[in-house]
């Protein structure tokens, strides 16, 4: 008896036996091309990691900026190439550490920066003109690269040698995430400002990284991680053509965020079908004709959703697999997740031995010998297509509804992450999807789990933060504060303000928020106080009782 089709996880057929018959009529030359050339299905550069490998950027950020300077100065030391900064709770959502609402949260998911003073410290003896940083935040991206910048200029950094990336994707945010303080109109108004600002002062900066790795997270397949993603990045291109930028200038400057599951085939494909789906989007839909700027570029971090806090040890053979799909789909950095995510935030071994996790595949394996090593494969191209075709069904249905803003005002995306979330979930109650460890393969009647101590957040932290912001607010131009914030509520009222901008900007000149938003910074606003003008003038955001 024929063995029968296994379901992917976007619930696609993955026959047993792949051969000649299933790529009939196949051609390698419009579905492939060559690498660094279009449709980019096999890799962004000709010659991917045969020259250098990918970066290698791990995820860090906890208690106090002093904590976490120490942690990025001992990664760097460690071998580390890239730096991610995570932000706690109170920071994501635009409130300082002594506010009400972030009682409890201070320091304990990432780290909490309140002004100019804690981003001094967060990198301290870290040129930042050597390094590319970048920063999970979202809805007061723009404050946070601000004082990024301000750091680095009392470094003697130039502006024009930074690199990196904030993910100022506040779409998702909508979706999945929830981290959102602005409606969506008066966001993408925010993000098209930073997309203007970094054009003309950031010239390396990528000011936006459209996720789907927190949707996935949240429950989305692998083909509505994609999908989902790509109609928010069309959704932030047309805004920022509206702003008056075109499509080979801002191209470029894009970047994205994917996770990478132990579904290794599926993984594979799916990165392949995302580079194929968005070069013809950027060239036939926004009319780019620079190749930089139809190439999608992305960053891959292991899916901590995989990750157990039963026998923990196992998630180190998880990672290495999620690792491998992603450097196999061709990312372009990389962070691995330390085994012990699950239980609690990483400990300075854990974190290490993730890091190591990759320097092995880099340096002791052939995985980067040569380029897209999956190419030609029966199983892989067929997927590859399959997935591209299950990605452009949902994306047609999000542009049915008028595009992405449309459909998340109507819970499309939620609603079909929340679905299959269930699925998974159902699936793994019943035994049918084996999680090792966790339903099957469970420590025997009497065997324990091994000690384990988790590292700990200083409670302390907390009132520590506080008396910075004392210290500060006495130490400030009070009134010069005032001055400059209210100039950036006359430029998010859509006024012209007197805050220094270069020439004559586009769209709307003089109202470009993140000037005077700049100048508020650097005279001791904090980010609180600059998210607090913007919420009086745009307001916050509701969302609908129920989907």
């Amino acid at each position: 008896m024929a063995a029968q089709p296994r379901e992917s996880e976007s619930g696609l057929p993955v026959e047993p036996v792949y051969g000649p018959g299933a790529l009939t009529g196949w051609d390698p030359a419009e579905k492939l091309g060559e690498p660094g050339t279009y449709p980019f299905t096999r890799g962004v550069y000709p010659t991917m990691y045969t020259g250098r490998p990918w970066t290698m950027r791990q995820y860090a950020g906890f208690g106090t900026a002093a904590e976490s300077n120490a942690r990025y100065r001992r990664l760097i030391a460690e071998g580390t190439t890239g730096l991610s900064v995570a932000f706690d709770l109170p920071t994501q959502m635009g409130h300082d550490s002594d506010a009400p609402l972030a009682h409890g949260e201070v320091g304990r998911v990432g780290v909490a920066i309140d002004s100019l003073d804690d981003m001094r410290e967060l990198f301290a003896g870290i040129g930042l003109d050597q390094v590319s940083t970048s920063m999970t935040i979202n809805a007061p991206a723009a404050p946070l690269l601000l004082l990024y910048q301000l750091a680095a200029e009392e470094q003697g950094a130039p502006a024009d040698r930074l690199n990196g990336t904030i993910q100022n994707d506040v779409l998702k945010e909508y979706i999945a995430r929830g981290t959102y303080i602005f409606p969506p109109g008066p966001s993408l108004r925010l993000v098209a400002d930073t997309f203007r600002y970094c054009r003309a002062e950031l010239p390396r900066w990528n000011p936006i990284s459209v996720s789907g790795y927190h949707m996935a997270e949240a429950g989305a397949s692998p083909a509505q991680e994609v999908a989902f993603t790509l109609a928010n990045a069309v959704a932030y291109v047309r805004t920022a053509l509206a702003a008056g930028l075109t499509a080979d200038e801002l191209g470029p400057r894009l970047s994205f965020f994917f996770v990478a599951r132990t579904t290794l085939l599926e993984e594979i494909a799916k990165f392949r079908a995302a580079r194929r789906i968005w070069a013809r989007v950027m060239r036939d839909e926004f009319g780019a004709r620079d190749p930089k700027a139809q190439t999608l570029r992305f960053h891959t971090q292991t899916a901590g959703v995989q990750l157990t806090a039963q026998q923990p040890e196992v998630n180190l053979v998880r990672v290495v697999v999620q690792a491998l799909g992603a450097v196999f789909g061709g990312t372009q950095s990389l962070h691995t997740n330390a085994f012990d995510e699950a239980i609690a935030l990483p400990t300075e071994r854990s974190a290490r031995l993730a890091l190591r996790t990759q320097q092995v595949l880099a340096y002791e394996t052939d995985v980067t010998a040569t380029v897209d090593p999956f190419a030609g494969s029966y199983a892989i191209e067929s997927l590859t297509d399959a997935v591209e075709t299950e990605v452009v069904r949902l994306m047609d249905r999000i542009e049915e509804m008028g595009g992405a803003v449309e459909a998340v005002e109507r819970g499309f995306q939620k609603g079909e992450i929340e679905r299959n979330a269930y699925r998974v979930a159902r699936e793994t109650e019943d035994g049918e999807r084996v999680v090792v460890g966790v339903n099957r393969f469970r420590l025997r009647e009497g065997e324990e789990e091994r000690a384990y101590e988790p590292l700990r957040v200083d409670p302390g932290i907390e009132t520590r933060q506080k008396d910075r912001l004392t210290a500060l607010r006495a130490a400030r131009d009070g009134a010069a504060v005032t001055s400059a914030l209210a100039e950036l509520r006359t430029a998010a009222a859509g006024l012209p303000v007197t805050a220094p901008e270069p020439g004559p900007e586009p769209g709307s000149p003089g109202t470009n928020t993140l000037y005077p938003m700049r100048e508020a910074l650097r005279a001791g606003a904090t980010v609180g106080e600059v998210c607090g003008v913007l919420r009086e003038v745009w307001g916050t955001y509701q969302p609908p009782a129920a989907f």
